[in-house]
């Protein structure tokens, strides 16, 4: 941020006129109708006779309703990814991200919470706060890039992810990539967010940095990356580059998405941040990817976010 964002419908009922029979009693009287209409002609004297008409009883169809897929949450393998807090292990027992995705806007993922600040699939957004309000993650590592401010850290698979990611895009020939922020505390955003106010007021403050314990850089899922010549440029500047192109296109296969969109502003709330990636791991950001998605608000099914409740 720029902070220093089937059922199965069952086939409708054929009409049927008259009270519906149950099907053993329905099956019975056919075949007493069948056994009537197939009778041998008598040999009396009206056996020339045309016959009289046999009434055909309609049988009811049956109706077949749809079952309820399982609770994904009652398999074992999920129950043990999550309870050893393997996030992609628990992401491939649902069958991969676009079956954890489908899971959870179903809400059929009683197991998955959105709202656990320590999962990848946790999200944060003006209308739903961190709880706690001060959380900090564990197993912090130094972003493995050039860094432009003091807040070099993230979490220990991001830092992993981010690395793969600039090498991957120096090997392409598009230049290099920097961080300019990754973690940043409670404490720290309350001070970053007043400055903003301070400088811009407030109006334009929520629309470029989080508000404190709302802040996507306090998870350690969150980096601003730069682009990065002789010397790194700054955050203004990133759009546009080759680097923030190639981003834009590949930071998905890393397991980012670019989480503040121009398309994706009025549903979160903030102007466009091409810099602002977010974590979410490589199976997730596939299927937000193959969807075409844009906010992690609609990839989960969840409200729009513009603005803060007070």
């Amino acid at each position: 941020m720029h902070d220093l964002p089937h059922a199965q419908h069952a086939a409708p009922r054929s009409p049927i006129r008259g009270p519906a029979l149950p099907i053993g009693v329905a099956v019975t009287a056919f075949g007493v109708l069948l056994s009537i209409a197939t009778a041998p002609a008598t040999t009396s004297s009206e056996s020339s006779a045309m016959p009289e008409p046999v009434a055909v009883m309609q049988v009811p169809s049956v109706e077949v309703e749809a079952t309820t897929a399982a609770d994904p949450c009652a398999e074992a393998t999920v129950q043990q990814a999550i309870a050893a807090g393997d996030d992609a292990a628990t992401i491939a027992a649902f069958g991969g991200g676009e079956s954890f995705r489908a899971a959870v806007v179903a809400g059929n993922a009683p197991c998955v919470s959105l709202s656990d600040p320590g999962r990848v699939w946790v999200v944060v957004n003006k209308g739903r706060p961190l709880d706690p309000a001060e959380f900090a993650p564990g197993g912090l590592s130094a972003v493995p890039l050039q860094t432009t401010t003091a807040s070099g850290e993230v979490r220990a698979d991001v830092a992993a992810a981010v690395g793969r990611m600039a090498e991957a895009a120096e090997a392409a020939g598009v230049g290099r990539i920097g961080a300019n922020n990754g973690y940043r505390s409670y404490g720290l955003q309350v001070a970053t967010y007043a400055s903003h106010v301070e400088e811009q007021g407030q109006i334009e403050a929520d629309a470029g940095s989080a508000r404190p314990g709302h802040s996507e850089h306090q998870t350690g899922l969150a980096i601003d990356v730069v682009a990065c010549g002789s010397a790194c440029g700054g955050l203004d500047g990133f759009g546009g580059t080759p680097q923030s192109d190639w981003v834009a296109a590949h930071a998905w296969e890393f397991g980012f998405v670019v989480r503040y969109e121009q398309v994706g502003s009025a549903i979160t709330g903030y102007a466009p941040e091409p810099w602002h990636l977010r974590y979410i791991g490589t199976d997730l950001a596939a299927a937000y990817h193959a969807g075409g998605f844009h906010t992690l608000e609609e990839f989960f099914g969840l409200p729009p976010a513009p603005d803060y409740a007070h």
